[in-house]
């Protein structure tokens, strides 16, 4: 892997993880305020997850392969 690519892997993780804590923002602010709908609810807690899923898979992208 090159530093660009490594570097351009590390970008993208900043930037899910700054969605990732602005759709946990939204959620808690739904929940709060228990003016939200179960389907929109649903709905951000998925995209969540799947940002989530992303970040992890991107972080595993920048661990070298190790020889067995």
């Amino acid at each position: 892997m090159t530093k660009s690519s490594s570097q351009d892997i590390q970008h993208r993780i900043v930037e899910l993880e700054v969605e990732h804590r602005d759709l946990d923002a939204a959620i808690e602010t739904l929940i709060r305020d228990g003016r939200h709908e179960e389907l929109q609810l649903r709905r951000l807690k998925k995209r969540k997850l799947q940002l989530k899923d992303n970040i992890t898979l991107l972080k595993m992208q920048l661990i070298p392969d190790i020889p067995a």
